[in-house]
Formats: structure tokens, sequence, C-alpha cells
């Protein structure tokens, strides 16, 4: 089997020949530190993308492409870029208004929020996505044709809306004005429907509905909260992503416990990234609902990853493997993103011991 072949039988809840591997997101340096022993000339590993000049850019795209072929990762992960504007030395702006504060050691910070009030809707136009935001889904279809399964991280409901309206005030609204929840929830659905028809067009496999929505103690809403404000509109998603033929992911960082049942009735294929700090275990979720999601993550990026030794890393995924590998419906990655503080090392020890001890039939270890 090939990655794409591997991806999409894991999802069906079936067995592929092996145990398929995939990185959900990694940050600039990793990329750099996996990929230099194939490509000279890299950037310096503490630069982060929107302070490398055009050249650079493309050295890092090659060097992602190439960590995911010199180490047979079964699926790509791809995602909008070039959908926003620089607008001060650490800040930019997205086409929907919001300002992020750049960030080191990852993603940036939403810190303006530009829909906080009713009246602020008057006259606001959503932007439209562009075709030419999807430049790197179209590089990867074009480098590994169908050999590997293409992602799109699609920001969800909540994500979306909260940037929109700001984390406390969304909160406080849900009780004070739930029509202006309703109002920016329905503004964000339609935005990812027209995306939709531009990732299918593109050739996307499997779309990812990225939709934070936990710490490791609890959800950030309540049950109640999040079937009245959030699922509906993710849940149309799933059901038009099934329509289009494709496989459908939930992320969300957390313990998303207390939400499970919902997001097992909304018929999602997938859930990730499971963090083992926030209760999320595999073997746990093997038994609750095996039959009915595929899992992909676990393996610990917060400890483990960064400061764990490459044995620990081999025992962790032969432990995964063992606790929910049995029938398919597993997919090692890490529990979040391989970001800036892990060891390089013990990534590509993860990579190396999902294909050493993955092939189906299993073995007892």
């Amino acid at each position: 089997m090939n990655g794409l072949e591997r991806i999409i039988t894991a999802l069906s809840l079936k067995e592929p020949d092996r145990v398929p591997l995939y990185i959900h997101a990694i940050n600039e340096k990793p990329i750099i530190l996996i990929a230099r022993e194939h490509l000279e000339g890299l950037p310096d590993p503490e630069k982060t993308f929107y302070d490398m000049n055009d050249n650079e850019k493309m050295l890092m795209l090659e060097a992602l492409f190439l960590v995911h072929e010199k180490h047979d990762i079964d699926g790509f992960t791809s995602l909008e870029f070039g959908h926003e504007e620089r607008i001060a030395e650490d800040e930019v702006r997205d086409a929907w208004g919001v300002v992020y504060q750049l960030n080191p050691f990852g993603l940036p910070v939403a810190k303006h929020h530009p829909l906080k009030e009713k009246s602020d809707l008057v006259g606001f136009v959503p932007p439209a996505p562009k075709k030419e935001n999807l430049l790197l889904l179209m590089a990867a279809r074009e480098r590994f044709r169908d050999t590997k399964a293409i992602f799109w991280m699609m920001r969800g409901t909540f994500v979306l809306s909260w940037r929109l309206t700001g984390m406390e005030n969304l909160m406080l609204k849900m009780f004070d004005d739930p029509d202006f929840v309703h109002s920016i929830a329905r503004m964000t659905y339609e935005y990812n429907v027209q995306m939709l028809d531009l990732l299918v067009e593109a050739g996307l496999d499997v779309l990812i509905i990225e939709d934070d929505i936990a710490d490791k103690n609890f959800p950030l809403i309540s049950p109640d909260q999040f079937k009245e404000f959030i699922n509906p509109y993710n849940r149309k998603l799933v059901e038009l992503g099934h329509e289009k033929g494709l496989k459908v992911i939930r992320h969300s960082d957390g313990n998303l416990w207390p939400l499970l049942d919902i997001l097992l009735e909304t018929g999602y294929d997938g859930l990730n990234p499971l963090e083992p700090q926030a209760g999320m275990d595999l073997k746990k979720l093997k038994e609750y609902c095996g039959d009915r999601l595929c899992f992909l993550g676990n393996i610990d990026c917060i400890d483990l990853l960064p400061n764990g030794t490459q044995e620990q890393v081999e025992e962790t995924v032969k432990q995964a493997i063992s606790d929910a590998g049995e029938g398919g419906g597993l997919i090692i990655s890490s529990s979040n993103s391989l970001h800036p503080g892990v060891n390089p090392d013990n990534c590509i020890a993860m990579f190396n011991a999902t294909k050493n001890y993955g092939r189906y039939p299993l073995n007892r270890f």
C-alpha cells in the first residue's frame, strides 16, 4: 500500500499493511533540523517563515516535502498561505481583519478582534476564499500525486468565532446575545462551505476541522453551549465533506471526554491529537469507541519528544500500537505539533518505530 491507501484504510476502521504515520503540524525549526542531512543551504533554524526571503521559503517547502518523503510519512497537512499581510514588525492581519502577534515558538496569537458587538456587523463584509491561498495543497498534490493523503486544516466554528470576537467576549455573548453568536457562526460556516468547494476541486483527500475547544482539564464551554452554538455548524461541514467523498477528522487539544459522545454522533471519521496529559488515554478510547472512530496521535510532544530518550519514544510507539492498533483505526502522530522544542532525533525515532512495529498482523510486544 502507499500512504494514501494506508490513511484511507485506517480512517475506514480497517487494517492497512501497516499502521500509518502522519505529521499533524510541524514548525520551521524541526523541519530544518530533520531535513538538513538531505538538503544544504537551509535557513537558520531560529528564523520564522515570516522573516525568510523568497529563496529561503522555497528551500523550506522543499525541506518539508523531503521530510515526508525520506521518512515515509503517509499524509501531508496543508493550510492557507497568503491570506495574511504584515502590518508591523511583529504583527500580521488576516483577511477577516483579525490582528495576530507573531510568535517565535509557534502559531501567531490573535490580539485584535474586529467583531465585538452586533453593531460591528453593520457594513462588515466577510472575505471570500481564494484559490491562490491553496498553493501549499496544490504543490503537495503535484509533488506526491496519489502516493500520500492530502489533509487540509480548516478552522472550525469555535476558533474562527473567538478570533473574530475575542474568547471572553464570545463566552459572555453566549449568555447575553445568543443571536450575535449565531450570526458569527453562520458567517464562518458560509466561508468554510465556499472553501470546501475549492479544496475538493484542488484534490483534497481528508478534511480536518480544527476547532480547539478544551484545555487539559475540561472543555472551555459547557456541552449544552457546544450543542447550541458550535456543533451544528461543524456538523454541517462533516456532512458536506462526506457528500463530497472526503474523510473528515476532528482536531482539538485537551480533555474531550465530556464532548466525546456528541462528537461521535456528529459522524467524524477520526479524532486527533489525543493528549495523554489531558486524560485522552488511547487504550480507554479504543475500548470506548474504537469501532466508530479512528485515532490519530497520542505520542507525547510536551515532555517525551522534547526530553525523552529515543528508546523511550520507541517504547511509547510500541505501546500505542498495542493499545489501539488491533483491527485498524490507528494513525501514529504526535499529541500536537512538532513544535520548536522537540528533539529531531526523537521525531525520527517515532517515525522509525511506527514502521518497525506497525506491520499487520500485529505482533504482541
